[in-house]
Protein backbone atom coordinates (compact mmCIF):
# COMPACT_ATOMS: atom_id res chain seq x y z
CA UNK A 1 0.00 0.00 0.00
CA UNK A 2 2.90 2.56 0.85
CA UNK A 3 5.02 1.33 -2.00
CA UNK A 4 1.64 2.31 -4.23
CA UNK A 5 1.31 5.50 -2.40
CA UNK A 6 4.31 6.61 -3.11
CA UNK A 7 4.78 5.65 -6.59
CA UNK A 8 1.42 7.87 -7.19
CA UNK A 9 2.81 10.59 -5.05
CA UNK A 10 6.04 10.70 -7.12
CA UNK A 11 4.50 10.42 -10.17
CA UNK A 12 1.70 13.63 -9.34
CA UNK A 13 4.99 15.54 -8.63
CA UNK A 14 6.46 15.05 -11.90
CA UNK A 15 3.20 15.42 -13.49
CA UNK A 16 3.10 18.65 -11.25
CA UNK A 17 6.98 19.64 -13.02
CA UNK A 18 6.18 18.82 -16.41
CA UNK A 19 3.42 21.99 -15.83
CA UNK A 20 5.76 24.21 -15.18
CA UNK A 21 7.87 23.36 -17.98
CA UNK A 22 4.90 23.81 -20.51
CA UNK A 23 3.90 27.46 -18.97
CA UNK A 24 7.72 28.16 -19.52
CA UNK A 25 7.85 27.19 -23.14
CA UNK A 26 4.32 28.50 -23.79
CA UNK A 27 5.20 31.63 -22.54
CA UNK A 28 8.15 31.89 -25.27
CA UNK A 29 5.58 30.66 -27.76
CA UNK A 30 3.66 33.50 -27.22
CA UNK A 31 6.36 35.95 -27.06
CA UNK A 32 7.07 34.05 -30.84
CA UNK A 33 3.39 34.61 -31.50
CA UNK A 34 3.40 38.58 -30.88
CA UNK A 35 6.56 39.21 -32.51
CA UNK A 36 5.57 37.21 -35.78
CA UNK A 37 2.40 39.31 -35.74
CA UNK A 38 4.49 42.59 -36.07
CA UNK A 39 7.28 41.25 -38.37
CA UNK A 40 5.98 38.28 -40.40
CA UNK A 41 7.69 39.12 -43.73
CA UNK A 42 11.21 38.99 -41.53
CA UNK A 43 10.66 35.58 -39.73
CA UNK A 44 9.41 33.95 -43.08
CA UNK A 45 12.80 34.89 -44.24
CA UNK A 46 14.28 34.23 -41.52
CA UNK A 47 12.49 30.56 -41.49
CA UNK A 48 14.07 30.04 -44.74
CA UNK A 49 17.66 30.30 -43.58
CA UNK A 50 16.95 27.27 -41.62
CA UNK A 51 17.48 23.71 -42.79
CA UNK A 52 14.46 22.19 -43.25
CA UNK A 53 15.83 18.72 -43.90
CA UNK A 54 18.08 18.63 -40.49
CA UNK A 55 14.59 19.89 -38.99
CA UNK A 56 12.32 17.18 -40.42
CA UNK A 57 15.01 14.40 -39.29
CA UNK A 58 15.10 15.95 -35.83
CA UNK A 59 11.30 15.33 -35.60
CA UNK A 60 11.65 11.97 -37.22
CA UNK A 61 14.29 11.26 -34.66
CA UNK A 62 12.42 12.43 -31.59
CA UNK A 63 9.21 10.83 -32.75
CA UNK A 64 10.85 7.40 -32.95
CA UNK A 65 13.13 7.69 -29.77
CA UNK A 66 9.73 8.60 -27.95
CA UNK A 67 8.31 5.46 -29.64
CA UNK A 68 10.80 3.52 -28.42
CA UNK A 69 10.56 4.68 -24.94
CA UNK A 70 7.34 3.77 -24.18
CA UNK A 71 7.96 0.79 -25.30
CA UNK A 72 10.82 0.23 -22.90
CA UNK A 73 8.31 0.69 -20.48
CA UNK A 74 5.94 -1.88 -21.83
CA UNK A 75 8.49 -4.20 -21.63
CA UNK A 76 9.94 -3.67 -18.29
CA UNK A 77 6.14 -4.32 -17.11
CA UNK A 78 6.14 -7.53 -18.87
CA UNK A 79 9.90 -8.35 -17.02
CA UNK A 80 11.71 -8.17 -20.02
CA UNK A 81 14.99 -6.86 -19.23
CA UNK A 82 17.53 -7.19 -22.35
CA UNK A 83 14.50 -5.40 -24.54
CA UNK A 84 14.07 -2.50 -22.08
CA UNK A 85 18.38 -2.08 -22.33
CA UNK A 86 18.15 -2.38 -25.90
CA UNK A 87 15.27 -0.25 -26.09
CA UNK A 88 16.97 2.80 -23.64
CA UNK A 89 20.11 2.49 -25.93
CA UNK A 90 18.14 2.71 -29.09
CA UNK A 91 16.24 6.08 -27.42
CA UNK A 92 19.86 6.90 -26.30
CA UNK A 93 20.73 7.34 -29.68
CA UNK A 94 18.19 8.89 -30.94
CA UNK A 95 19.13 11.81 -28.58
CA UNK A 96 22.88 11.54 -29.41
CA UNK A 97 21.69 11.90 -33.02
CA UNK A 98 18.92 15.00 -32.78
CA UNK A 99 22.08 16.50 -30.99
CA UNK A 100 24.72 16.14 -33.92
CA UNK A 101 21.77 17.43 -36.13
CA UNK A 102 21.74 20.79 -34.07
CA UNK A 103 25.42 20.67 -33.67
CA UNK A 104 25.46 20.85 -37.71
CA UNK A 105 22.91 23.30 -38.54
CA UNK A 106 23.98 25.80 -35.28
CA UNK A 107 27.73 25.10 -36.99
CA UNK A 108 26.47 26.58 -40.17
CA UNK A 109 24.76 29.43 -38.84
CA UNK A 110 27.67 30.32 -36.61
CA UNK A 111 29.49 30.22 -40.08
CA UNK A 112 27.53 32.33 -42.01
CA UNK A 113 27.56 35.12 -39.27
CA UNK A 114 24.25 34.84 -38.28
CA UNK A 115 24.94 34.25 -34.08
CA UNK A 116 23.24 36.43 -31.25
CA UNK A 117 24.87 39.98 -31.24
CA UNK A 118 26.61 39.36 -34.67
CA UNK A 119 27.08 42.23 -37.17
CA UNK A 120 24.89 40.37 -39.70
CA UNK A 121 22.10 40.44 -37.26
CA UNK A 122 22.52 43.75 -35.65
CA UNK A 123 23.09 45.64 -38.67
CA UNK A 124 20.53 44.74 -40.33
CA UNK A 125 16.15 44.37 -39.99
CA UNK A 126 15.38 44.02 -36.21
CA UNK A 127 12.62 41.40 -37.14
CA UNK A 128 15.46 39.33 -38.61
CA UNK A 129 17.48 39.81 -35.35
CA UNK A 130 14.10 39.03 -33.02
CA UNK A 131 13.48 36.22 -34.74
CA UNK A 132 16.97 34.69 -34.58
CA UNK A 133 17.12 35.70 -30.88
CA UNK A 134 14.06 33.98 -30.20
CA UNK A 135 15.60 30.55 -32.72
CA UNK A 136 18.53 30.54 -30.24
CA UNK A 137 16.60 31.05 -27.06
CA UNK A 138 13.95 28.13 -27.65
CA UNK A 139 16.32 25.88 -29.24
CA UNK A 140 19.15 26.48 -27.46
CA UNK A 141 16.52 25.34 -23.95
CA UNK A 142 14.93 22.90 -25.94
CA UNK A 143 18.57 20.91 -26.28
CA UNK A 144 18.99 21.65 -22.79
CA UNK A 145 15.71 19.60 -21.91
CA UNK A 146 17.05 16.86 -24.68
CA UNK A 147 20.22 16.52 -22.48
CA UNK A 148 18.50 16.25 -19.24
CA UNK A 149 16.13 13.61 -20.88
CA UNK A 150 18.74 11.85 -21.97
CA UNK A 151 20.56 11.86 -18.23
CA UNK A 152 17.14 10.57 -16.95
CA UNK A 153 17.24 7.68 -19.25
CA UNK A 154 20.71 6.61 -18.91
CA UNK A 155 20.26 7.07 -15.14
CA UNK A 156 17.06 4.86 -15.83
CA UNK A 157 19.00 2.31 -18.08
CA UNK A 158 21.82 1.58 -15.19
CA UNK A 159 18.99 0.91 -12.74
CA UNK A 160 16.99 -1.62 -14.74
CA UNK A 161 21.08 -2.92 -15.63
CA UNK A 162 21.20 -3.42 -12.00
CA UNK A 163 17.54 -4.76 -11.21
CA UNK A 164 16.67 -1.68 -9.30
CA UNK A 165 14.07 -1.07 -11.77
CA UNK A 166 11.86 -3.93 -12.54
CA UNK A 167 8.51 -5.52 -13.48
CA UNK A 168 7.27 -4.28 -9.76
CA UNK A 169 8.79 -0.90 -9.49
CA UNK A 170 9.16 0.96 -12.35
CA UNK A 171 8.26 4.63 -11.38
CA UNK A 172 11.76 6.15 -12.70
CA UNK A 173 11.52 5.15 -16.02
CA UNK A 174 8.02 5.74 -16.52
CA UNK A 175 8.55 9.45 -14.81
CA UNK A 176 11.87 9.32 -17.38
CA UNK A 177 9.43 8.33 -20.03
CA UNK A 178 7.05 11.07 -19.26
CA UNK A 179 10.30 13.80 -19.46
CA UNK A 180 11.01 12.73 -22.81
CA UNK A 181 7.92 12.81 -24.29
CA UNK A 182 6.88 16.66 -22.99
CA UNK A 183 11.09 17.59 -24.87
CA UNK A 184 9.42 15.57 -27.93
CA UNK A 185 5.98 17.64 -27.80
CA UNK A 186 7.91 20.94 -27.38
CA UNK A 187 9.69 20.00 -30.36
CA UNK A 188 6.26 19.10 -32.09
CA UNK A 189 5.47 22.85 -31.59
CA UNK A 190 9.00 23.91 -32.66
CA UNK A 191 9.26 22.25 -35.54
CA UNK A 192 6.88 24.29 -37.44
CA UNK A 193 7.23 27.88 -35.72
CA UNK A 194 10.61 28.02 -37.02
CA UNK A 195 11.31 25.85 -39.92
CA UNK A 196 7.60 25.96 -41.87
CA UNK A 197 7.10 29.52 -41.01
CA UNK A 198 5.81 31.38 -43.84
Amino acid sequence: MSTRFDSTGIKIGMWIFLYSEIILFGGLFVLYAVYFYTFPEFFAEGGRELDRVIGSLNTVVLLVSSFSVAASITAIQQGKKKLTIGLLVFSLGCGFIFLINKYIEWGAKFHHGIYPNSERLVDGEPGINIFFGLYYIITGLHGLHVIIGMTLLAISLVLVAKNKITAERFAMLDNSGLYWHLVDLIWIFVFPLFYLVL
